[in-house]
């Protein structure tokens, strides 16, 4: 198993921390809402990374969203899971294995947005604010 490397960014570190120690008992909400950890690969050290994002459910799958806030290029996670599509989803104290692909189908991807945005309706906002197409991912279990 690789080493574990934790966010740089002291709250996403903390959150996951908060999440994980706690089996989900504590840390299952970002600005109130619903979220999720996601584990994966990182694309350049192979590490493990962990990411918490907003729950955004279609069936039996999660919608990953990489909005980064509207920020202008993507999160890293994106890449990450561009380079290797296998994640773990902890959705409070179920754990999952999981595979993941970029939604390109333009039907699909709006249809899937709607459902992200009812979750959680800032995404909206995020897009608007940048020029880059938001990313979309479904995770789908293994």
């Amino acid at each position: 198993m690789s080493e574990y490397i934790a966010n740089p960014i002291d709250w996403v570190a903390n959150q996951v921390e908060l999440y994980e120690s706690s089996n989900g008992a504590e840390g299952t909400t970002l600005f109130d809402l619903p979220c999720i950890i996601v584990t994966n690969n990182g694309n350049k050290t192979g590490a493990v990374r962990k990411t918490p994002l907003m729950r955004v459910v279609d069936g039996d799958n999660y919608v990953l969203v990489a909005s980064w806030g509207g920020a202008p290029k993507h999160p890293v996670w994106y890449y990450n899971l561009k380079s290797d599509p296998s994640v773990e989803i902890r959705d409070i104290d179920k754990v999952q294995p999981m595979s993941v692909h970029e939604v390109t189908d333009p039907v699909e991807k709006a249809r899937l947005w709607k459902i992200a945005v009812a979750a959680y309706p800032p995404y909206e906002e995020y897009q608007e604010k940048t020029s880059r197409a938001i990313p979309v991912f479904v995770a789908v279990p293994v």
